[in-house]
């Protein structure tokens, strides 16, 4: 099992959790509110995010030639956290022996907590050692600082370590729908990700995407990203992963391992376009059940569409975040993509009309 504790007294910080990927909605937000959004994570499990975070913050104009890229970034940014890596996610309710102190929260939340520093401290010692994140909009979630905290009993957890087949049966996907109709916040966050990889993955070429299921996620935003500056030969992009017959093609849409964040191995030929696991079980494998007939009324407590009739908007903080760690992001017609995030300090993306 694996226990975090206090750097100063080694008291228990958590109950015994499960590593796992860190999810590429880690960060979203999504909305102002009311409330926060669910937790990141589930219950006994915990997440490392290996890049640098916080404070301090540097200004792009400041960086030394080859600084950026050292930290992980490939595009201009307003400024770039150069703060310490390895900071551990966890679900709220995995946390022990840590309270939150006041004096450390801050006024800069909405409604809750919104994370811009330490707020909780270890309850035997004192220490600052974390913080709790529930402002509107936000993920709950708390973030274990790496400085203050460490890893005090190291092991396999309460969760073991599924394969591809079990994944299928025990990981059924989310819906992209919300029971009002909108689109799920993972939706949003996983679409935003896997086209910023899916633009680097295509070298400037229009995309095809003969997946129907497929193409209505992703085509819309697609054509509007990238139709003013591809050019070439047309590319394919097809779903791949566990229990799908390969196709051919040029790209492959596939599958991240929500454990160990594994993409599913594709031939060298095709070229890996990862998308989140709940994403993706449910675009392979759900289908829609077919109507009872013309003249079947449908009843008003109906569930919602498994498609929102809406289009997509996916989320444009996490797609620029993305691509600009992407080194592909430094040729000039994915630059020109990304900068059109400019006018809105980067903050978030306008998809077009």
């Amino acid at each position: 099992m694996t226990v975090f504790g206090c750097r100063a007294c080694v008291t228990a910080l958590t109950v015994p959790v499960s590593k796992v990927a860190l999810p590429v909605h880690a960060h979203q937000k999504y909305g102002n509110g009311p409330g926060s959004l669910d937790p990141v994570l589930e219950p006994g499990t915990f997440a490392v995010d290996p890049l640098p975070s916080g404070p301090p913050w540097r200004r792009w104009e400041e960086l030394e030639p080859g600084e950026a890229e050292a930290l992980g970034w490939y595009a201009p940014r307003f400024s770039i956290p150069d703060g310490p890596a390895g900071r551990v996610l966890l679900a709220p309710g995995d946390v022990r022996s840590a309270v939150i102190d006041p004096a450390l929260a801050g006024d800069t939340g909405c409604c809750g907590l919104d994370g811009s520093q330490p707020n909780m401290r270890c309850a035997t010692c004192g220490t600052p050692v974390a913080t709790r994140i529930d402002d509107c909009g936000l993920r709950n979630a708390v973030w274990l600082d790496p400085l203050t905290s460490h890893v005090i009993d190291d092991g396999r957890g309460p969760h073991s370590i599924l394969d591809w087949t079990d994944l299928i049966d025990q990981r059924p996907g989310i819906a992209p729908a919300e029971p009002d109709g909108a689109w799920d916040p993972m939706w949003v966050a996983a679409a935003a990700s896997a086209l910023a990889h899916l633009l680097a993955a295509s070298g400037g070429h229009p995309i095809r995407i003969p997946d129907q299921r497929v193409a209505t996620i992703l085509q819309p935003t697609l054509d509007r990203l990238a139709a003013p500056v591809s050019t070439g030969p047309e590319r394919t992009l097809v779903l791949a992963g566990p229990g799908i017959p390969a196709a051919g093609g040029d790209l492959a849409l596939v599958p991240q391992h929500p454990q160990t964040g594994e993409l599913w191995p594709v031939d060298p030929s095709l070229k890996p376009v990862p998308l989140a696991w709940d994403a993706w079980r449910h675009v392979a494998f759900h289908r829609d059940p077919k109507p009872v007939g013309r003249s079947a009324p449908i009843p008003p407590e109906a569930p919602p569409p498994l498609i929102p009739h809406s289009r997509l908007e996916p989320d444009g903080r996490i797609f620029l975040n993305v691509l600009a760690r992407l080194p592909e992001v430094s040729q000039p017609w994915l630059r020109a993509v990304y900068e059109r995030g400019r006018p809105y300090n980067y903050s978030y993306y306008i998809f077009g009309p």
